[in-house]
């Protein structure tokens, strides 16, 4: 029962006391270990009839404490201390984090503090001095407490590559002097879009895995989903955060139904609706409601989670509402013209028109020099099933078998194989 309690207070509160001790300390490392050092201590002590009225400020104030034992032992003692004394308002005379006759467990948080430590920290992991790959590392490490092993499992990496990558990232944080600090007004369009760009990368990782075993990594898409909550809640006014948790939300509401019982790929069109998580539908048409409210701007997210909400609200594949998807799409390239953009338009264009039509859409793309397309599997694949409905066959063979080579999901690669075997027959199935 403890261990289970603690679970859930890790979940909970891990982001919160890192994030506080961050700003306290002004040390990542020191304040990632005070807070391991104080679950560990909950796990040992708390037990039937043990656990404090207030496990949250129980686990903050241990932290605390545990970080006072490391700064004693350092050689800038004074320094730091004075620092923190400074902030918290603490009396160092004491032999404990609180003043005497204080109890830890009912020690009130100041919300709006607690609110900007989370953003600082959020803000400090996706800071524009690191590359991506050190930013999405120390966001799963600091923000949602994952272990380097975790992390490393996500990126199909070793343990020891990613424990260089974080020592790395949290090095030229120390050396640069990164602020892990709410950025300024004039600031926080730029540095957000960052941060949402992270937890979209994370999602989007978890959602189509490379990892040759599963088609879908839940568990990072569950810390992105997560993530996107936690901005979204934490910054209220600001449209893209909110829908950018509602198209995390839609789109993850339909992870059960992508594979079957045997882990082979589902087609959207093919996927049994009374699978999808309608909790998570309801979720996200709520933050798309949100996103709507603070603004009547519509950025990028926000189309993508419409388009999500229409494949979300039709009852089957064909009541879904192609016409619209295909202008949501329209205005997406308008605010961002890349080639899968264009890809996806033409996939839905398909859908609304025909598959001459799509097909058409697709090669005009190809001939407009999108170069890379050539070397991403889906548009293959795309090209291969427009081809396979106008019986097509001898290209629609070649195009999966593009598909196919440019593949390395084991769940995808099945897909491919059989829909090979498909085109062989000429539409016949064995």
């Amino acid at each position: 029962m403890t261990q289970s309690i603690v679970a859930q207070l890790f979940a909970d509160e891990w982001p919160k006391i890192v994030a506080t001790l961050v700003r306290e300390l002004g040390d990542v490392d020191l304040a990632e270990d005070a807070a391991q050092q104080a679950f560990i201590e909950a796990a040992d002590k708390w037990g039937p009839g043990n656990t404090p009225d207030r496990p949250g400020a129980w686990l903050m104030t241990t932290a605390r404490r545990r970080a006072i034992d490391v700064i004693r032992r350092n050689a800038d003692l004074r320094r730091k201390l004075d620092l923190m004394a400074a902030d918290a308002q603490i009396n160092l005379a004491t032999s404990g984090w609180f003043a005497a006759g204080t109890d830890p467990d009912h020690v009130g948080d100041d919300d709006h503090q607690l609110v900007d430590d989370q953003l600082a920290l959020i803000f400090g992991c996706c800071h524009p001095s690191l590359n991506t790959e050190a930013q999405v590392a120390l966001t799963l490490r600091q923000v949602c407490g994952l272990s380097t092993r975790q992390i490393a499992a996500a990126f199909l990496t070793t343990e020891a590559t990613m424990a260089k990558r974080l020592v790395r990232a949290k090095t030229k944080i120390r050396d640069a002097g990164v602020p892990f600090t709410v950025p300024d007004t004039d600031q926080l369009d730029d540095r957000l879009e960052s941060v949402l760009a992270v937890i979209y990368l994370i999602y989007t990782e978890g959602h189509a895995a490379a990892d040759a075993t599963s088609l879908i990594r839940g568990d990072l898409c569950d810390e992105a989903r997560w993530l996107a909550d936690l901005v979204a809640d934490l910054l209220p006014r600001q449209p893209e955060a909110s829908s950018l948790s509602a198209l995390l939300n839609l789109s993850d509401a339909r992870r059960a139904a992508r594979v079957d019982e045997h882990g082979q790929l589902v087609l959207l069109a093919d996927q049994d609706r009374s699978r999808w998580d309608h909790t998570l539908i309801k979720a996200g048409r709520e933050r798309l409601a949100d996103a709507e409210q603070a603004s009547s701007l519509v950025g990028a997210y926000r189309l993508q989670a419409e388009i999500a909400l229409a494949h979300a609200e039709a009852p089957d594949a064909e009541s879904t509402d192609w016409a619209k998807i295909v202008k949501c799409y329209d205005r997406l390239f308008a605010l961002e013209p890349t080639a899968v953009i264009a890809l996806n338009r033409a996939a839905a264009l398909s859908k609304a028109s025909g598959p001459a039509a799509g097909l058409a859409a697709l090669d005009a793309l190809d001939n407009q020099g999108h170069s890379e397309l050539r070397h991403y599997r889906y548009f293959h694949a795309a090209r291969a099933d427009m081809l396979r409905q106008l019986e097509r066959w001898g290209e629609a063979l070649s195009a999966y078998q593009a598909a196919l080579d440019l593949t390395t999901n084991d769940s995808e690669r099945q897909f491919l194989v059989d829909r090979i075997a498909l085109a062989e027959s000429g539409g016949e199935p064995d």
